[in-house]
């Protein structure tokens, strides 16, 4: 059984860390609720422009736009990792490495991975450091977006992505992240940027509708596409950052648990062995008593 004093020590280093992940459980939640607030005004808008992309793709006759819906073999996809700048959130960053390496190596993408046709772009420090164990093309350009998020910072990299699609360096985008449902729930997801999926199956309202365009249509939708694929962009990093939070609210909830259960049995090991060196004065004050008597 350890001293009193390596139990003392060990009892003010867990009560130290309880207080630390308490307040880390609090920011986090502060942030969550902001960051729940962003994800439920953007989820709207961005669904509906993705929907309308969805329902024009038949009526897009200009050659440079049509290339944003051209679905050809693909021989060369970028993967867009969504993770964190920083850890301590249970397993969402690990959700993101073994949602990539499942598609990568042993999946959707394991012929490209083969031929090194696989380029992977980390947004976040975290899926740069965890995907490294990954033999990809990394793109780290975009690792710290979140020192500076906004809808601006995320439509630059969206015109980049926009950009290489053009050029044909890539068949294919897609974004891996965690979309967020509640605090406690958050799912790896993969989302096809481009190109640009149909909207599942048209409803009587959705094949029926007659557009008007002002000023035209192919100006209209110069506009709209690529802002819409940036939009998908945006609400796939507000999801994930809504699940960063939830996730680290729950972990350091979790912690600090844990440090209450251990701190109760650190205290329980301190009365035991405060008592057996009390039993052991005890004894020795007796039997020296005794000795004196004798």
């Amino acid at each position: 059984m350890a001293n009193q004093k390596e139990i003392r020590a060990r009892i003010a280093s867990t009560i130290s860390t309880q207080k630390i992940t308490k307040a880390m459980k609090l920011v986090s939640a502060t942030k969550l609720r902001k960051a729940q607030e962003a994800i439920t005004r953007m989820r709207p808008y961005a669904e509906k422009l993705q929907g309308m992309l969805g329902n024009l793709q038949d009526s897009v006759d200009d050659q440079k736009l049509a290339a944003y819906f051209n679905h050809k073999p693909v021989k060369k996809v970028l993967l867009v990792v969504v993770s964190s700048d920083r850890g301590l959130c249970g397993a969402f960053n690990a959700n993101m490495f073994k949602e990539t390496r499942s598609l990568v190596q042993g999946g959707k993408y394991q012929e490209q991975y083969g031929k090194g046709g696989v380029h992977v772009m980390t947004i976040g420090k975290k899926a740069a450091e965890l995907l490294r164990k990954i033999e990809t093309n990394n793109i780290p350009d975009f690792q710290n977006a979140f020192q500076d998020l906004s809808s601006d910072a995320v439509f630059e990299i969206g015109d980049h992505i926009l950009a290489e699609f053009h050029k044909g360096t890539y068949d294919r985008v897609e974004v891996i992240y965690n979309k967020f449902k509640n605090a406690a729930t958050q799912f790896p997801t993969v989302e096809t940027l481009l190109p640009v999926e149909p909207n599942g199956e048209p409803t009587d309202q959705s094949s029926n509708n007659d557009y008007i365009f002002e000023p035209d249509k192919t100006t209209i939708l110069e506009e709209l596409i690529p802002r819409s694929i940036k939009t998908q962009l945006y609400k796939a990093i507000l999801d994930s950052v809504a699940s960063e939070h939830g996730s680290r609210m729950v972990a350091m909830d979790k912690s600090t648990e844990n440090a209450g259960e251990l701190l109760k049995s650190l205290r329980l090991q301190y009365n035991q062995a405060r008592q057996a060196a009390i039993t052991n004065e005890i004894s020795e004050i007796v039997g020296g008593a005794a000795a004196l008597q004798g």
